[in-house]
């Protein structure tokens, strides 16, 4: 039986541009608006940042102020053209592959955990790289057209799906039983212990994952848009808090120095794992 390394990213701003932003600019919503005004002042109000562009988003969409509602079809069709930050669609396998040279017992698998919404990144062309995608989701009228929010991943929301890499509660059998992850488990029959998680996220609600991993032993690493400077001093802040062991541009191409980063995770946590194989066996 194989180790596993799992890496998990966020999406929006750490694998591609804000997915969300770009959805409703192409549908023709006024996103300076429904951020800085709709969204703000439901959080000014009390309202958590997630659920609140959520029902602005349901609100748009029965507004009539659109060329049409926003529809299952209308998301799905937008994630499968999504471009991603450069080097995205190589960095899975090249992590594998540095991860089998280093030693054939240890595997790296994928996950993502976002506040977006799942209907476009179950779409996108990387998905099939991923064991399991947990966001935001829509429940549907019967016109297909968004009506309600079904699942919200907030802040400390996705330490839960955290826990579930941890623990093998993943794929679409588990859904339907929610309360599977808080099925007690020795660490020692963890499917993937903390210090094995390497977690990749850009944004605020991206700190708990941060803390989490970052506490448990395992590597949590900033990136940030380097076209966005709007979006350095945040995420400098997260290098002066100590929520991240680096910071870096999101660029996966061979050679960037995220690419570096996540193979040196791969590296140390494989041979970390080596050594506690091998004490096991002594």
């Amino acid at each position: 039986m194989q180790d596993i390394i799992a890496v998990v990213f966020d999406f929006d701003d750490t694998l591609t541009p804000d997915s969300t932003s770009s959805y409703l600019e192409f549908i023709g919503a006024d996103i300076k608006r429904f951020w800085s005004k709709n969204v703000q002042n439901l959080i000014v109000g009390g309202w958590d940042p997630v659920p609140a562009y959520l029902f602005e988003m349901i609100k748009l969409s029965r507004s009539g102020s659109l060329t049409g509602k926003i529809t299952r079809e209308s998301l799905i069709r937008f994630g499968k053209n999504i471009k991603f930050y450069p080097g995205v669609t190589q960095i899975f396998s090249r992590l594998k592959k540095y991860a089998a040279v280093i030693s054939n017992n240890v595997a790296v698998e994928f996950y993502i955990i976002s506040s977006g919404i799942g209907e476009i990144l179950k779409a996108t062309k990387i998905a099939k790289y991923f064991q399991d995608i947990w966001a935001s989701d829509f429940h549907y009228a019967d016109n297909d057209t968004i009506d309600f929010p079904r699942n919200i991943v907030s802040f400390t929301d996705k330490t839960r799906y955290i826990f579930h890499v941890s623990k093998g509660v993943y794929g679409t059998h588990t859904r339907g039983r929610p309360f599977e992850v808080n099925r007690k488990i020795p660490s020692k029959e963890l499917r993937i212990p903390m210090d094995q998680i390497i977690f990749v996220g850009d944004g605020y609600t991206d700190i708990p994952c941060f803390s989490l991993v970052t506490k448990s032993g395992g590597v949590a690493i900033g990136v940030y848009d380097k076209e966005n400077r709007e979006k350095w001093g945040k995420a400098w802040g997260f290098i002066e808090d100590g929520r991240v062991s680096n910071l870096v541009p999101a660029d996966y191409t061979s050679r960037s120095a995220l690419s570096n980063s996540l193979m040196m995770a791969v590296e140390s946590i494989a041979n970390r794992i080596a050594i506690r194989q091998s004490s096991y066996q002594g």
